[in-house]
């Protein structure tokens, strides 16, 4: 518990710096809603006649005239890409910064098994990645309510449950990239997560390489499918969940054999 405490108290920073960014892109994309509704038919023809960058983001299949579509679009951009930025460099630096920082000969002195430390390191990113989620939830809930629209409550909590499982994912996989690393990976992780989003758009622009959604979480945020099904894909999330217990998994083996510098 000390161990994720001084995690949390040490991220506290960026947590806030980050968490404070999206919401703000979050409130201000809300209150624009009732600006843009009357516009939206133009807009949608406009849309429409865009070809592969409309199928990119699933605006043919979404009526963004509505707050579900605008939302799913516009604030699911936000809340995709600046999440997953924000899960990945947590992750990615978990266990490398003791070495980048020089401050694994003080930690590794104290009674405490490398993988009370791995596992402590590990709660402090899940706990962050789904504190954030959670603000970010309210103030959309808040913000919907205050430019007097009904709250699509289903249809947000699905959206904001498919990217949180997203972050966790990317944060899984980022955690156990972590431990082969001995430099900060910041990089590595912003990449990471930067290929997920555009491998996703790739996927939906074109049939051929539709398979390309199975290698990217992205693929079970698409607003458009949350919103016609009315649930989540359960087989892509089951797949994206066993690949971030693979990144747990590596990240306890290796540092739990690392030669730490």
């Amino acid at each position: 518990m000390t161990l994720i405490k001084h995690e949390l108290r040490q991220s506290r920073t960026s947590f806030a710096v980050w968490t404070a960014s999206i919401a703000f892109l979050l409130i201000v994309c809300v209150f624009l809603f009732p600006e843009m509704k009357g516009e939206m038919d133009s807009v949608r023809d406009l849309f429409a006649s865009m070809g592969s960058f409309t199928a990119a983001f699933g605006m043919d299949r979404l009526n963004i005239g509505t707050l579900t579509g605008y939302y799913s679009v516009e604030c699911g951009n936000i809340l995709g890409l600046g999440g997953a930025l924000f899960a990945s460099l947590l992750g990615i630096s978990a266990l490398s910064k003791e070495e980048k920082e020089r401050t694994a000969e003080f930690l590794l002195t104290h009674p405490i098994s490398r993988l009370s430390v791995a596992a402590g390191k590990l709660a402090a990113v899940l706990i962050q990645t789904a504190a954030m989620n959670l603000l970010l939830l309210l103030l959309a809930l808040l913000s919907v309510a205050l430019i007097g629209e009904e709250i699509p409550l289903r249809e947000l909590l699905l959206l904001h449950g498919a990217y949180l499982l997203l972050q966790l994912e990317l944060a899984c996989i980022c955690f156990g990239i972590s431990a082969f690393l001995r430099r900060g990976g910041a990089g590595i992780g912003m990449g990471l997560a930067a290929a997920a989003y555009f491998l996703n758009l790739v996927a939906n622009i074109s049939e051929s390489v539709r398979f390309l959604h199975w290698l990217t979480p992205f693929a079970y945020c698409e607003g458009a499918d949350i919103i016609a099904d009315s649930s989540l894909d359960g087989g892509r999330i089951a797949v994206g969940m066993l690949v971030a217990a693979t990144g747990v998994v590596a990240a306890f083996w290796q540092y739990a054999r690392k030669d730490i510098r």
